[in-house]
């Protein structure tokens, strides 16, 4: 299948990357317009073991751009992450629904529950939204749960990339405590990853 070599430092972290992937677990990105903010989540999910993401891109401002083939906005990390674009709410909405159980947004409202009051280790969709303006109230109405970051300070909000982070990571120590990272799909993604890797090294030799 695989017809370059590859060194054995290479391919073992391959493997460790790959049997550590969270394919119940994803995060969902709604207008985001500074790819700083995106690359910065981007590899967020990859450190906590997120294998794909989704971006909505509903405003005009927007439109037409191709974040999967942006490779300053996230160093490179978006080769090893699928990245599944829309111009859609509903269509992403749909496309999340077939593979993961629920959706939990970054919403303040009454019903809203601190980020440690949830169990991460089902599979779950998170949900963040443009930088000024939050999640749309389109968006909202296909959360499942709102959860809170809690915050003592002056500031009244988090860096989009920040809540991220904080969040991710809350769901790494939970899934972690419960021996969670070990993938389900390994072979699939190290296939992906040595393909990816092979297709790169192979596009050198032709240039």
């Amino acid at each position: 299948m695989f017809t370059l070599d590859i060194s054995e430092k290479r391919l073992n972290r391959f493997k460790e990357v790959a049997s550590r992937r969270q394919t119940d677990l994803t995060v969902i990105l709604e207008n985001v317009h500074d790819l700083h903010n995106i690359g910065a989540v981007l590899r967020s999910c990859d450190a906590v073991g997120i294998d794909e993401i989704f971006i909505i891109d509903t405003d005009p401002r927007l439109l037409g751009r191709k974040l999967s083939d942006n490779k300053s906005s996230s160093t490179g990390i978006n080769k090893w992450i699928k990245i599944h674009e829309f111009n859609s709410i509903l269509s992403c909405i749909t496309a999340v629904s077939e593979k993961y159980e629920r959706i939990i947004g970054t919403v303040l409202g009454e019903k809203s529950k601190s980020i440690h009051d949830f169990d991460y280790t089902s599979s779950t969709a998170f949900i963040f939204g443009n930088e000024k303006e939050g999640i749309t109230p389109e968006l909202q109405k296909h959360i499942d749960y709102n959860m809170i970051i809690p915050q003592f300070g002056f500031a009244q909000s988090l860096n989009i990339s920040v809540a991220c982070a904080v969040t991710l990571y809350e769901v790494l120590r939970q899934r972690e405590q419960k021996g969670m990272y070990d993938s389900k799909e390994y072979s699939t993604i190290l296939n992906r990853f040595r393909s990816i890797d092979e297709g790169k090294r192979l596009n050198k030799i032709k240039n």
